[in-house]
């Protein structure tokens, strides 16, 4: 069985590990670049050649264990998606470990976002990403792509960062006092400190990568110009992980190209950043 960064069965082990990892390959509803459904291999290969020492938390976050059950096979319909997806957060909730999830395309935030939400009171949804993904239906079904956050936007504090494209649809939806257009992130450094204002003490983190520039994250669906680079995207989620309690964390739209191993690394270096944020700051 792989793990994650050859980790092996000492740091892998599920009743020794911390962290929790589920992939959800589906790859159904997305309507233009296809690939998320190959992203864990990708991932899983490029988090191999990491090197596991975090220079800036001065830690090893692997040691405090990272377990990866199996894929969650379920690619029927959207719909069919949601209620597996649903039920396993709800039970991987219980477990009291640290969850993180793989996409997939955004849909599959869906069922986890509404487990947390059902879980934790008052619970804030930070929202990283290129689009809104308000709508309440697309093409048919209330749990597409471009639904990821509806359902969270009416059941919970949603904080959105980094959008650069919408519908006009959507604006019925969008609370504007919330949402951090990335054109207004370039031209005022304030939008830190107001987004991290706006949230609860708990957290639930989901980030489409296609909040990163695509000249450095060209691996997704729908590949936005005008993203944020790796340091203010990094920079900015240190904070949101020191001053609030995030409660777990995905990672969407990965769509792996061939012969460019970059954007599969940089998932990979994201996802272990994230860790070493968490628990460096769960330490002190």
């Amino acid at each position: 069985m792989r793990t994650f960064a050859r980790i092996g069965s000492k740091y892998s082990d599920y009743n020794k590990s911390a962290v929790l990892l589920q992939s959800i390959p589906f790859d159904g509803t997305s309507t233009w670049g296809k690939g998320a459904d190959k992203a864990f291999d990708a991932f899983i290969e490029a988090s191999e050649h990491l090197e596991l020492y975090d220079i800036e938390t001065d830690s090893e976050v692997y040691k405090h264990g990272i377990h990866i059950f199996p894929e969650i096979k379920e690619n029927s319909s959207p719909e069919a998606v949601f209620e597996v997806v649903y039920n396993n957060t709800k039970n991987l909730l219980k477990t009291g470990k640290f969850l993180t999830f793989l996409g997939g395309e955004h849909s599959i935030s869906i069922g986890i976002i509404k487990a947390f939400y059902e879980k934790y009171p008052n619970l804030t949804i930070l929202q990283l990403d290129a689009h809104a993904d308000l709508r309440a239906s697309f093409f048919g079904s209330k749990y597409n792509h471009a639904c990821a956050v509806h359902d969270a936007s009416k059941n919970s504090n949603l904080v959105q960062v980094g959008i650069r494209s919408m519908d006009v649809s959507e604006k019925q939806y969008l609370n504007r006092k919330k949402c951090f257009f990335a054109e207004e992130m370039y031209k005022n450094n304030d939008w830190v400190e107001n987004s991290i204002n706006l949230m609860t003490d708990d957290v639930y983190l989901t980030i489409d990568l296609d909040v990163f520039d695509p000249s450095i994250m060209p691996a997704t669906g729908t590949p936005e110009p005008g993203g944020l680079d790796w340091y203010s995207i990094v920079n900015y989620l240190k904070i949101v992980f020191k001053e609030k309690n995030v409660v777990g964390f995905d990672i969407v739209e990965l769509a792996p190209i061939e012969n460019n191993k970059a954007p599969n690394y940089l998932t990979a270096k994201l996802y272990y950043k994230l860790l070493s944020y968490k628990f460096n700051n769960s330490e002190k």
